[in-house]
């Protein structure tokens, strides 16, 4: 019996055949702009968890009153 052959190089991953693609269809201004526009959206998403949890953290600490 014998065994198949071993594949000498890796599959690319999804996110690596999806640049090939678009590195094919957009320019290197547009690639650039949308790499920019999910970065904002990313810190976004990133500033928006951080005021949850310190809303979260504010809710529960004891308020100080006699000021």
């Amino acid at each position: 019996m014998q065994t198949a052959p071993v594949r000498a190089t890796a599959i690319p991953s999804f996110g690596t055949a999806l640049r090939a693609v678009e590195s094919l269809l957009m320019s290197s201004g547009q690639r650039t702009a949308r790499r920019n526009a999910w970065t904002s959206v990313l810190e976004d998403r990133r500033r928006a968890k951080d005021r949850v949890e310190a809303e979260r953290v504010l809710d529960q600490s004891p308020t100080v009153t006699g000021f």
